[in-house]
This record gives C-alpha cells, structure tokens and sequence, in this order.
C-alpha cells in the first residue's frame, strides 16, 4: 500500500523546549519531520495545507465531558441557551405539542440561576404540559426541575422521607415543589424515564463526536459511566460511529461499589477487546461531593445561607479511602469529583491512602473541578502527583457565582476558587476539561478564561482573583499536553516525529494579539491520526 504524506506550512506550536517549528509532515497517520526537512516533503506530498496566519499544534483533549449526556440534549426541548423561566416553559410546551408521540419529555440543561436559590416549581411546568410527565435537568446535572405529573409517577408526595443522598425541595406545607438535588432525590424521577434504545445512544455518540471535531478536540474522558453507557459506546465503535477517541470512566457507587469490582475489570477487558483503537475503560470515577450553587458541596465550615448544613458528602472519607484503595490496587486510574474544600480534602487523603496501602505504579489520580481548596492543601497536589483537572471556563464571575454560589460560602471562601495559578507555580500537572453539556465543550472559551479570569464581556477589567491566572502557554499546555498526560498518552504529549497525528489547524494564534479574543479564532481542521475529521466549509 502507498504510503500517504501530508505537509503543513507555516507556525506549528511544538509546546516543547525545541519550541516552534515553520512545517510539519505526516506519513500513514505520524509525524515524521518538522522543520526544513518537512518542507522538502512538500514537492511530493499527497496533500499540502498553507498554514498561513493561523497556528497549527497538538489537537485538544477534554479531560472530563459527558459526550453522551451532550449528545442526548439534542434529542428534547432546546433549553440550555434559554435566559428566563418563561423561555423554558415555552420550549417545553412547544416540543411537547411537536411530539406527542413522546411518553416522558426530557430535557437539559436549564440555568439554575434563573429562579431564586435554584428552587424551580413544578407548577411552571404544568402550564405547558399537565397531562405528561416533563423531566429537565440543571446545567450541572445535579439536580432537577420536574412537573406534577413526573412527581406523581415517582410517587414523591410531602410523607416522602428525604432520601440519604439528596434534597426534596419542599414547600412550606412540606409538598415537593418541583425542584429534586443530587443523587437520590433525582433518581426518585429519572429511575421512572424510560430507556433509550441503543440506536439514540449511537446517534448520541455520534452527534457528540461531530461536536469535538469541530472544536478540535480528539480525545475526551467520559467521567460518568455506567453500563448501558459502556454498551452503546462498543456499538457506535462496531458501527464507525466513534470519530474521537474515549477512555470511559466508570462510576463507583457508595452503596454497592465492593461489587462493582468485578463487573468494572470486565468491562474494562471487553472495551480493550472490541473497542479498538479509539475506545478504552481504564478509570473509575468518584463523586465526592456536590456543587456549591445547589448548596451539596462539602464545606469544612457551613454554608452562609444554611447554618446548620456543610453540605452533602457522597462518600464519608474513610469509606471514600477504602474504595479507591481496592480500585487502584484493581489497576484503575481514579478520577474525583471534589468541589468544596472539605471535598477536596477527603478526595486527597484517599489518592495518599491508595498511595500507602499499594504498590508504586503509574496511577496518575486526578482530582477534577477543585473550586474551593482550603490553602493548607494546596501543597498536597504536587506532593502525592495529583493531576488537578479544572474546567477553566467557570473561573469567572458569572451569575452562577455572583447570584448563587458566593452567597452561599461568602466573599473569603470566594477567594479560593479554581487556585490554576498556585498550582501551577507549585508544579502541578493542570489538565482542562468542559463537563460538557455542563458548560461549552469548545476549549479555547475556557483557554480565554483561564487567561484573563474575565467574563466574555470583559468584567472585571482586572480579573477575578489576577493572581489565579495562567499564562496562555500554560493555558495551552494545560488543553493538550496536560489532556495527553492525564490519558497516559505519553506519545501523544507534542506534535513532534514519531507521535499519532492527533492535530488542530486554528486560524489565529491564540498567543498573538489581545487574550480577550482568543475565543474568537476558529477551528480549521482537526486531524485525528493524521484523518481529518473536520474541515471548515467541507460539512
């Protein structure tokens, strides 16, 4: 078979000490050559690409999505954009009406900032649909907003009990208003949705795929999985479906975790088996507490708003210790959910817990969204080898903060979020994610933030909290390298000879000209293996 060369002209970002490069080769899906030697490929290449004023470089990777879950949100009412309750309501009922063939109307992700305290009533709902049950989830998959008729089916009425892990938000007379947070109490309706067939999960899969390409991603972790998950994602790879390549991380649950032991290590076995090259399952994923907005982050001292509480630990820490001990002497690489700063700590004792009871091998633990760190532990991450995973797109003071979550912890604890800057000083390894369909899955919105910690509209001039802000090399490093390390990628750290061809064409530099438009240069190409899985204008 002959031999394919493609060669790339012009500013190609190594991120490495050789620094940047003025061409790049491609030969049967590696890079062969850079430099003066890539460019005496051009006469003979297959295919030559001018580069021009753009940048090309190492393809992003999304180091915590649920592709899944985004790719589903274009199968119900489009609310996730919509700016008030009103704007909700109308979509539902519109979808509603254009549908009736659907049994349950399922939707994500509204803005829980567009009611007071994210408290939605479910007789909103009912003004659109009454006669079905509607099922919506928040931006942040924690919780969610249901009508009368979902609650119903569920059979949450005011003698409820409260569950052990969630909240019903009640009324004053103690009948559920609507509004169900965390684990449980969302399960109480989501356990009642019907499944979808595999061939919507396919498509989903599919969908989400065309979305990362676009935004010149190629590799994700899917941080949340369970497994019908895992079924549909070996289907889409047997269908040619699966354009991106996916490490699944399955979830560990508090209740039942010693029997997933088994199950999960199958799993993993029968992924690397039928998966192929593009698909794996060497992760477990923890959650080990809440979100601050919906107050079930876990807080070493008390919510402002509530007194008594401290918040909602998924796992006590010594059981949270105990499960990530056995999954990584299973092998597994733990991945932890760890938002308030009480959250952050137990997700570090375990990885040092997991550290001391087992044998040394090249676990990389990552802790991801880290938004409240106590400063005491801040020194922590680099000691046990933590890579921290942030999703830079939340570093900025945006309803979500101003109205919900500095309310809730005040202006001190407010100073502690999303440290990228400390941490990068102390020599942490950062990986960026999105929790798509949580936030925009396009990294460089989150590359911009992570720059400037200013909100796309520029506030405040400053930054919100300056010296949390990274250099836009580290920003980049942080959307690649950072990415590959995490994924145990090592070939795939740099854009240089003997790596996979995973690349990205952008058509401005993103370390040239104003931070503040670096969201704003588009994707051109991304090349997956040296494939090209999108090129503007060939769609």
């Amino acid at each position: 078979m002959t031999a394919t060369t493609l060669v790339f002209l012009g500013t190609v970002r190594t991120g490495t000490a050789v620094g940047d490069s003025s061409a790049l080769a491609v030969r049967d899906g590696r890079i062969i050559a850079l430099g003066d030697e890539a460019r005496a490929l051009a006469g003979t290449a297959d295919e030559v690409v001018d580069i021009g004023d753009g940048l090309l470089m190492a393809a992003f990777g999304d180091g915590h999505a649920h592709p899944l879950f985004g790719g589903l949100e274009s199968f119900g009412p489009q609310i996730k954009e919509l700016e008030s309750v009103d704007a909700i309501v109308l979509e539902v009922g519109r979808w509603a009406k254009e549908h009736p063939e659907a049994e349950w109307i399922v939707g994500a992700s509204y803005d829980p900032a567009l009611a007071p305290d994210g408290e939605f009533d479910a007789r909103w709902l009912d003004a659109a649909v009454g006669d079905r049950p509607v099922v919506l989830r928040a931006h942040d998959y924690h919780t969610v907003w249901c009508n009368t008729e979902a609650l119903r089916r569920a059979g949450v009425t005011g003698t409820t009990p409260e569950p052990r892990l969630g909240w019903i938000v009640r009324r004053a007379d103690g009948t559920p208003l609507g509004t169900l947070r965390e684990w449980h109490a969302c399960d109480l309706v989501l356990d009642q949705v019907p499944a979808r067939p595999v061939d919507d999960l396919v498509e989903a899969v599919r969908r989400a795929g065309r979305a990362y390409a676009r935004a010149g991603i190629t590799w994700v972790q899917d941080a949340w999985v369970e497994p019908e998950m895992a079924d549909a994602y070996l289907a889409a790879a047997r269908r040619g479906a699966l354009t991106v390549r996916v490490d699944l991380a399955q979830r560990a649950d508090p209740d039942r975790w010693r029997a997933q032991r088994e199950p999960f290590a199958a799993t993993r076995a029968r992924v690397a088996a039928e998966g192929g090259d593009l698909l794996s399952a060497r992760t477990v994923k923890f959650f080990s507490d809440g979100v601050v907005e919906g107050g079930t982050a876990a807080m070493l001292a008390p919510y402002l708003d509530a007194p008594h509480s401290c918040g909602m630990p998924v796992w006590e820490p010594d059981a949270l210790a105990e499960a990530v001990r056995a999954f990584d002497a299973d092998g597994f690489q733990i991945h932890i959910h760890a938002i308030g700063d009480a959250g952050v700590r137990a997700a570090l004792d375990a990885v040092e817990a997991a550290g001391e009871a087992n044998p040394p091998w090249d676990r990389r633990p990552v802790i991801t969204h880290v938004q409240v760190v106590d400063p005491a532990d801040l020194p922590r991450f680099a000691a046990l080898g933590v890579i921290a995973n942030f999703e830079p797109l939340w570093a900025q003071p945006d309803p979500l903060q101003t109205e919900l979550s500095v309310p809730r912890i005040g202006e001190e604890r407010a100073r502690l979020q999303y440290p990228m800057g400390e941490l990068a000083h102390d020599g942490v390894r950062l990986s960026f994610g999105s929790d798509w369909p949580v936030s925009s899955h396009v990294p460089l919105e989150g590359i911009q933030v992570a720059v400037t910690r200013r909100t796309f509209a520029g506030e405040p001039a400053g930054g919100w909290l300056p010296h949390q802000r990274l250099t836009v090399e580290q920003a980049l490093t942080a959307a690649t390298a950072g990415v590959a390390h995490q994924a145990g990628a090592d070939d795939r750290l740099a854009p240089v000879p003997g790596a996979p061809a995973d690349l990205v064409l952008l058509s401005a530099d993103p370390r040239a000209g104003d931070p503040m438009d670096i969201r704003h240069a588009r994707v051109l190409g991304t090349w997956l293996g040296g494939r090209p899985t999108y090129r503007a204008g060939e769609e």
